[in-house]
């Protein structure tokens, strides 16, 4: 099946490939795309059933979505790009490093957790299925999406909630549910995070109540000589809730362990 991707900046420079979290699109790294295209190749995709990506029959494990990502770094000659996921992007993310992490020189991981789901977790998902089976997509989303948010950001950026629910309603209820089944099914990635030797920052709003920073903090504790930042003002999308300041996080990240290194080869 054949993905919607998206490319930004000069292909020539550092190669950065964005993966959205659930129920979202690409789009919702338009604010680090603006700020990093100059001095990075920013690549990013809608995950089938979401944005513009087609659901087919809804099917859907991380695995699929991790064996998508490599094919779309195969067939778009994308070399050892950072790697760079939020939420269920991070899922994948994290997977991918497990299967290949020699494809990668570098990984971001924003507002998301090396473990898999638990029952309580798995129940969630099923009841989540079955509110978009009898009532409809749309009143999921209205649900669900606004309690990603901090309390400030919907006060004083209440437009962007409205703009990121509206764009999630005219998606595939069955992509929705497939993306829903994956994350229910995916594997336990902790036991790996010892063995990731690439540079590593994590990034996790101070409010969010999803992946909480303690979780995250715990995650960069066992990830060798990672970063751990907390994003001020923000919940469980920190890259839409204040993008300043996951743009200056991502681009001291970048110079401190890439940039130098680019400008010698």
């Amino acid at each position: 099946m054949e993905l919607q991707v998206y490319k930004f900046g000069n292909e020539k420079h550092l190669p950065i490939v964005f993966i959205h979290g659930f129920p979202l699109e690409y789009k919702m790294w338009s604010h680090q795309f603006r700020y990093l295209q100059n001095e990075n190749h920013c690549i990013s995709y809608d995950i089938r059933g979401l944005g513009e990506s087609s659901a087919g029959d809804g099917q859907f494990t991380v695995e699929l979505f991790v064996d998508d990502l490599f094919e779309i770094l195969d067939k778009h000659e994308i070399p050892n790009p950072i790697l760079c996921g939020l939420s269920m992007g991070g899922y994948i993310a994290l997977r991918a490093m497990v299967r290949h992490q020699n494809r990668f020189r570098g990984l971001i991981l924003c507002d998301t957790r090396s473990e898999a789901d638990n029952n309580d977790a798995k129940l969630k998902r099923a009841v989540a299925i079955q509110k978009i089976n009898k009532q409809g997509l749309e009143n999921y989303i209205d649900e669900f999406i606004p309690n990603c948010f901090f309390s400030k950001t919907k006060s004083e950026k209440s437009g962007i909630i409205r703009e990121t629910v509206e764009k999630a309603k005219k998606f595939d209820p069955i992509g929705v549910k497939g993306c829903l089944l994956a994350m229910a099914g995916r594997m336990d990635c902790t036991h790996f995070l010892g063995n990731i030797v690439v540079p590593t920052l994590l990034l996790c709003g101070e409010h969010d109540t999803l992946t909480t920073p303690d979780m995250m903090e715990n995650i960069a504790h066992k990830i060798p000589n990672s970063e751990f930042t907390t994003v001020p003002n923000a919940g469980h999308l920190a890259p839409l809730e204040n993008p300043e300041y996951v743009n200056r996080s991502i681009e001291n990240f970048l110079r401190k362990n890439f940039y130098q290194s680019q400008i010698n080869q």
